[in-house]
């Protein structure tokens, strides 16, 4: 039995751009701390080639997009069962 979208008792899902607007949100995050971290290493480290922002910037970039694939992952898995109910 199909439900009548009318009559769901489930609230109305946000508009599409929200979502987006999150996720970059927390990919320039997730980034920037990566960096600050760096810098902060970098200060107390006394190194002239900025080798502890690099290290930590690249690797958070990488952590960052690795979360954006698994949410639009999680978030695809979730239109395709919502799409077969």
């Amino acid at each position: 039995m199909k439900k009548n979208p009318k009559n769901s008792s489930s609230p109305p899902s946000p508009p599409v751009f929200l979502k987006y607007f999150g996720l970059s949100f927390q990919l320039f995050a997730v980034i920037g701390l990566g960096t600050w971290i760096g810098w902060k290493i970098q200060q107390k480290s006394g190194m002239k080639f900025p080798l502890w922002i690099l290290l930590f910037c690249l690797l958070f970039t990488v952590i960052a997009f690795y979360q954006l694939y698994v949410s639009l992952k999680n978030d695809e898995r979730a239109e395709q069962k919502h799409k077969k109910d």
